[in-house]
C-alpha cells in the first residue's frame, strides 16, 4: 500500500498552488517528496488566511498550505548560500524529478540551468510550471491564477452572462497546471525506462487552462462561434442545467433523447411539441425550456423532485454546499477525506487523495491505494534528518541558512 511511484525521489522547489499540486499528486502516489522551502517564511502559501489553525505567533498554519501539501517532507534552504546549494546539488544528483515554478530564467541564475542539471543527473525528469510558458513573446510574464483565468478565456465563459465574466471559485489555472505537470512527469518517467535519460517538462497556467477549453475551443477553432457565459445551463445541450423549484434548485441533465422523452413523460409534456422535439430545437428555445420546466416543478420541494426524476431514469442531483460534501457519505466511501495528525495542529481532517489502485486477487480486486499519509509538515521539520541521509551520517548537522532566495517564482 505503498503506491505505485514507491522508490521515486522528488525535489519540490515550488511554492504557492501549481507547482506544490504536481509534487502533492506524486507524494499521494507514493513517492517521496522533499519540500525545500525559503529560511524564515517558507512556501508563501504559510501564510495565506485566514483560516489558520493557530492563532498568532509561532506554530501559526494555514489551511491554504495544508491543501496542497501533504505527503511531504520540509527542508530549508537558502539558494543563494554556498552551502544550502551544495545541499540542493546532493539532492539534485540523487533525485528522479525536480519539480520548479520560478520565473523563466530565475533557476539558472541560481546555477541550477537546464544544463547543469543535466550534468549533474542525466536521468532526472524536471518539470517547470510558468505562468505564460517559458518563451514566445510574453514568456516572461508572472503567472497568477486569476489573471490567467481571464487571459486564457476562462473567465469569458463563466458567469451569468457575457458582461458578467466570473472566475472559477478555486484556482483552477494553478490546480490544472499542477495535473498536466504531474501528468508529463509520469509520461518522461515511462520514457526514461526506455532511453536512460531524463527531460524537462514544461507547462503553463496558460497552457493548463487553454486545454480544458474542450468543446467550447472547438465551437471557435472549426464552428466560428465564440460562445460566452451564460448562467448555469449548457450551451450545447437542454435542458440540461439548474432549475428553481419550491424553496430551492434542483440539477438535471437529458443529455440523449431517451432522457428528455424519460422528463416528458414523468411531467406531461409532450415531447415533440414545437421547438421542443429535437435538442438542437431545444438549445435554439432554451429559455423557452427553462420555462416549462420550471412552471411545472415550481410547487414540488426539491427532496420530492429529486426522488421523482430519480424513479424516471433522469439524471439529477443537488447542490451541496461543503460541509455538506464531506459529511456525505459516498464522499467518505471513496476515501475523499483523511485523517492524519500534524506536529502542531492536532489531528486534522484532509481533502484526499481522488485516485485509487486496484490488483486482482484470489477472491477479486484486492484495493493497493496508499493509505499512509503524512500531514503537511511544519517548516524545515525534516532538516536534520534529509542532511544526515545526505551525508550518510546518522547526526549530520545542518548548515547556517542566510538570505532568502529572490522572489522569482512564477505562480
Amino acid at each position: 500500500m505503498s503506491g505505485p511511484l514507491d522508490g521515486v525521489l522528488v525535489v519540490d522547489l515550488t511554492r504557492a498552488l501549481a507547482g506544490p499540486h504536481a509534487g502533492m499528486m506524486l507524494g499521494d502516489l507514493g513517492a517521496r517528496v522533499i519540500k525545500v522551502e525559503s529560511p524564515g517564511s517558507g512556501d508563501d502559501s504559510r501564510g495565506w488566511g485566514p483560516p489558520f489553525v493557530q492563532p498568532e505567533g509561532a506554530g501559526r498554519e494555514s489551511t491554504y498550505f495544508f491543501s496542497a501539501n501533504r505527503n511531504k517532507e520540509s527542508i530549508t534552504l537558502d539558494l543563494k548560500d554556498p552551502g544550502d546549494k551544495e545541499v540542493l546539488t546532493e539532492l539534485v544528483r540523487r533525485a528522479d524529478v525536480l519539480l520548479e515554478n520560478f520565473r523563466p530564467g530565475t533557476l539558472a541564475r541560481l546555477g541550477f540551468g537546464t544544463d547543469v542539471l543535466a550534468e549533474l543527473n542525466p536521468r532526472l525528469v524536471t518539470l517547470a510550471i510558468s505562468g505564460f510558458g517559458h518563451d514566445g513573446p510574453e514568456g516572461q510574464r508572472a503567472g497568477y491564477d486569476q489573471i490567467a483565468q481571464g487571459e486564457a478565456g476562462l473567465m469569458s465563459l463563466t458567469g451569468s452572462g457575457p458582461e458578467d465574466p466570473q472566475k472559477v471559485g478555486v484556482p483552477i489555472g494553478d490546480l490544472l497546471a499542477g495535473m498536466y505537470g504531474a501528468y508529463g512527469v509520469l509520461a518522461a518517467l515511462v520514457e526514461r525506462e526506455r532511453t536512460g535519460r531524463g527531460q524537462v517538462v514544461r507547462t503553463s497556467l496558460l497552457a493548463a487552462v487553454v486545454g480544458v477549453h474542450a468543446f467550447q475551443g472547438t465551437a471557435y477553432t472549426v464552428g466560428g462561434q465564440v460562445n460566452r457565459g451564460q448562467g448555469n445551463h449548457h450551451p450545447s445541450i437542454a435542458p440540461y442545467g439548474l432549475f428553481r423549484c419550491a424553496g430551492g434548485s434542483v440539477q438535471l441533465s437529458c443529455g440523449s433523447e431517451g432522457l428528455w422523452r424519460r422528463l416528458c413523460a414523468e411531467f406531461g409534456f409532450d415531447p415533440e411539441a414545437p421547438g421542443m422535439a429535437t435538442n438542437g430545437e431545444r438549445v435554439g428555445n432554451r429559455q423557452q425550456v427553462i420555462e416549462l420546466l420550471e412552471t411545472a416543478f415550481a410547487e414540488i420541494p426539491a427532496a420530492e423532485l429529486l426522488a421523482r426524476l430519480d424513479a424516471a431514469g433522469v439524471p439529477a442531483g443537488k447542490v451541496r454546499t461543503l460541509d455538506e460534501v464531506y459529511a456525505w457519505e459516498q464522499t467518505l466511501s471513496q476515501g475523499l477525506a483523511i485523517s492524519v495528525d500534524h506536529a502542531t495542529a492536532g489531528p486534522l481532517t484532509l481533502p484526499g487523495p481522488p485516485l485509487r489502485f486496484f490488483a486482482p486477487g484470489a477472491e477479486g480486486e484486492v484495493e493497493t491505494t496508499r493509505r499512509d499519509h503524512t500531514p503537511p509538515p511544519v517548516l524545515g521539520a525534516d532538516g536534520d534528518a534529509i542532511r544526515a541521509w545526505l551525508s550518510g551520517a546518522p547526526d549530520g548537522v545542518p548548515q547556517p541558512a542566510g538570505d532568502d532566495v529572490e522572489d522569482g517564482h512564477a505562480t
